[in-house]
């Protein structure tokens, strides 16, 4: 992913909808490994379905698909091959302590809470340290990475409950 074009590469020959309706489904827990040749192998055995989830429209699709065919795919792949220089760019903030008020709330087949370490940092104490007035840690289960998407009334119920502490 580091060679501006190669993935991009991929993607196009993939097409935009697979692409697109891979990443959105994608409930696979664990790291999201893209190897060259290979992007989304693992949507045969466990990752995204053929058929959309109801969270997920066809026009809603189609609307992201038109967005990236307009601009492709290299901006938000570019986050990511920038990714040490964003942490150079963030390392006047290493060991700074968030000091308001939150609830995290993540869902349990997210890729990013079943990265390695995630879950014990999160739930090991970790995260209590760093983030100090963290009122709560919500994993909802059976949820992915889109989970104001995949959950909304439930998450809507969360933020009220949080809010409502505070009047």
């Amino acid at each position: 992913m580091k060679e501006p074009g190669e993935i991009e590469e991929e993607f196009e020959t993939l097409g935009t909808e697979k692409v697109l309706k891979d990443f959105l489904t994608y409930k696979t827990p664990g790291p999201l490994y893209l190897p060259k040749g290979k992007l989304f192998k693992s949507s045969e055995n466990g990752g995204a379905s053929s058929a959309l989830p109801p969270w997920l429209t066809q026009e809603d699709l189609d609307y992201y698909v038109t967005k990236y065919q307009n601009k492709g795919f290299t901006g938000p792949i570019n986050y990511y091959r920038n990714i040490d220089r964003n942490w150079e760019l963030t390392a006047p903030w290493t060991g700074a302590k968030i000091g308001v008020p939150v609830k995290f709330i993540v869902g349990d087949q997210d890729l990013t809470y079943n990265a390695p370490g995630a879950k014990e940092y999160i739930n090991g104490g970790g995260f209590k340290k760093d983030v100090p007035l963290l009122d709560e840690t919500v994993v909802l289960k059976g949820v992915g990475h889109f989970l104001h998407e995949e959950s909304p009334e439930e998450i809507n119920q969360h933020i009220h409950s949080f809010f409502q502490k505070f009047l």
